[in-house]
């Protein structure tokens, strides 16, 4: 700061008072380390539950299966309390004025009951064989935190409870016995469920309810609908009807893109666009042969690209002067 002041004196852009103000701001302003505390609290937290976690595995005969479930619980309960008493009234906008405790805390409870539940169920065999409903209670419990406390983190356990409900769903044997999860019930349940998070996302902007949650759901939504598309693309037949709806849903996601201002968005219609897209172009001709074209090929695309992170601002239709 000393050195861009003394050479704004040097060329007579600023007077001395206005350099000697600016100095005494700078130096007196406060400084935030909110930041610095928050990390502080995130690496507070891995340490406390790895320490109990290692205690707990070298002294399990010990303490006994039952004190550490009612611990477990105790603690559990005790998050979802101080969540529930320093709550903001309930508004379909996005709350303001959230404490960051509160948060955590609310984080630490459904952290907690995932552990009870699972230990439960590892212990005793609480469930039985209803693997459905051990992903689906938490899945319930979740989207109903995250509405009503606004909380986004919560909504992304939220939604992966419900993506792993709906596979065991599915074909519970295949994903238990050979963790085998590449078969046409599960990869088009995938693009089903991405499609319907997309549309869920789309319909908290249109209605204004709870419109700051519509990013968490494009953003799974996408990403698995994508992945599925191109597993299906990749290992099913009628490649061609995959590669058609896989170009559809970035070019959807392009366009919505543009309308929101969304680089994410934008980079994942693109990317995922061009791999299904050079997939197919490869796999349906000898590389051997057209060894020059598929040179050629990769030439213009390597040009696409750089002409993309060049004009990413223009493409979303962004001033230039503003961060994307």
């Amino acid at each position: 700061m000393n050195a861009l002041l003394d050479r704004f004196l040097e060329k007579n852009i600023i007077s001395s008072e206005k350099a000697a103000q600016i100095l005494e701001y700078e130096n007196q302003k406060p400084v935030s380390i909110f930041w610095e505390l928050r990390s502080l609290l995130y690496l507070g937290i891995s340490c406390l539950s790895g320490g109990l976690g290692i205690l707990i595995y070298q002294n399990i005969d010990t303490i006994g299966h039952s004190v550490l479930i009612g611990l477990t619980a105790i603690l559990c309960l005790a998050c979802f309390w101080y969540s529930y008493k320093h709550r903001v009234s309930f508004t379909w906008e996005e709350a303001k004025n959230v404490s960051f405790l509160t948060e955590f805390s609310l984080l630490g409870a459904c952290v907690l009951f995932l552990v009870l539940e699972g230990y439960l169920q590892y212990q005793y065999n609480v469930f039985g064989e209803r693997y459905g409903l051990v992903t689906s209670i938490p899945a319930v419990l979740f989207f109903v935190g995250a509405y009503f406390f606004d909380h986004r983190g919560i909504l992304s356990m939220a939604i992966t409870a419900t993506g792993s409900w709906l596979g065991l769903s599915i074909a519970p044997k295949n994903i238990l016995d050979t963790f085998d999860v590449i078969n046409t019930e599960i990869v088009y349940a995938g693009i089903a469920f991405g499609v319907l998070l997309v549309l869920v996302g789309w319909l908290s902007e249109w209605k204004d309810k709870k419109k700051h949650f519509a990013f968490t759901y494009y953003f799974f939504g996408a990403n698995v609908a994508f992945i599925s598309t191109l597993t299906a693309l990749f290992s099913f037949e009628f490649k061609f009807l995959h590669l058609l709806l896989l170009l559809t849903m970035s070019g959807v996601a392009i366009f919505h893109a543009r309308q929101t201002k969304s680089y994410l968005l934008l980079l994942m219609g693109v990317i995922y666009g061009y791999i299904g897209f050079t997939y197919f172009v490869f796999s349906n001709f000898n590389f051997d042969e057209y060894l020059f074209s598929s040179f050629f090929y990769f030439m213009i695309s390597c040009g696409a690209v750089v002409y993309f992170l060049f004009n990413v601002k223009s493409i979303l239709g962004i001033s230039k002067s503003k961060n994307v």
